[in-house]
């Protein structure tokens, strides 16, 4: 009788460890996962996407009304430095913070799309990035590269000159395992068509809708092609432009398209592990 009570009782530890050991694996495969968050910042644009080794890419910083919501979201994600930024076009408000980023964060690469202005955000900007000593690197379409085994490519822009300045939006190609992610920043219709015509691979499971939800992008040939899941739109409460615009929102409703809105729900977060996804927040 002594002797099945103490296999009774082995075996139920055994099996109480083997669980404790279960929990810490899946803790541990849940820190390892691919976590993009998608920032409210009001009327504009920020992308925080953490590699599975929490190594960081930022592409863009909001408008300079968001700095310090901006710089409390990076803390609470315990951003220390920043392995890419991407500057995906130069309007106010997708570099606002742009200067107090590079000053304040230990920054390795710089992409930016080869045009310039003379706002004053624009001048701050490339103070710091002069002061950092940091080269840029030219963001345009093509270009390739691996942070943490996550395969980034640009797809825009595609020439060297438009009238419009959204359309030198570097727009971004993420994709981790079996799953795709696609940044549009604020390319408008002409950039998707270009990107359509040459051939790129544009299918994902989530995109961040060009140019706020505006009528002039996410065309339904481009919005078709990419055959998303999820669309976030970053957008402003009550902005002045009306954005998102109600085309939009008729073409994701039409094709069955999930939606946020960052004006609506907050930061819109997903986590990955390659092989599924799930939104965290």
């Amino acid at each position: 009788m002594k002797k099945i009570l103490s296999i009774i009782i082995m075996s139920l530890i055994l099996l109480f460890t083997g669980c404790i050991g279960l929990k810490v694996e899946q803790s541990n495969n849940i820190e390892r996962n691919l976590i993009i968050s998608v920032f409210d910042v009001g009327q504009g644009d920020a992308i925080l996407i953490q590699t599975p080794n929490n190594k960081n890419i930022l592409i863009d910083a909001g408008p300079n009304s968001a700095r310090d919501s901006l710089i409390g979201k990076l803390n609470r994600n315990r951003v220390k430095d920043i392995e890419v930024l991407i500057s995906t076009h130069p309007h106010e408000d997708h570099i606002g913070n742009m200067d107090d980023i590079i000053k304040n964060y230990n920054i390795k690469d710089i992409y930016m799309p080869k045009v310039t202005t003379n706002t004053k955000t624009f001048i701050y900007m490339m103070e710091e990035i002069k002061k950092k000593n940091i080269k840029i690197k030219t963001a345009k379409a093509g270009i390739k590269f691996n942070v943490d085994g996550l395969d980034f490519e640009f797809l825009a822009p595609n020439e060297n000159f438009y009238e419009e300045l959204n359309n030198y939006s570097v727009v971004v190609r993420v994709k981790y395992g079996e799953k795709a992610f696609l940044f549009m920043g604020d390319a408008e219709k002409l950039s998707e068509g270009e990107i359509l015509k040459r051939g790129y691979d544009v299918k994902a499971d989530v995109i961040k809708l060009g140019h706020h939800g505006s009528s002039s992008s996410s065309s339904t040939q481009f919005v078709k092609k990419v055959n998303p899941k999820y669309a976030v739109i970053s957008v402003g409460k009550d902005n002045s432009y009306g954005h998102p615009h109600r085309e939009t929102i008729s073409l994701l409703n039409k094709l069955g398209i999930k939606y946020y809105r960052t004006d609506v729900v907050g930061d819109v977060v997903f986590e990955s592990d390659g092989h599924s996804f799930w939104i965290k927040k």
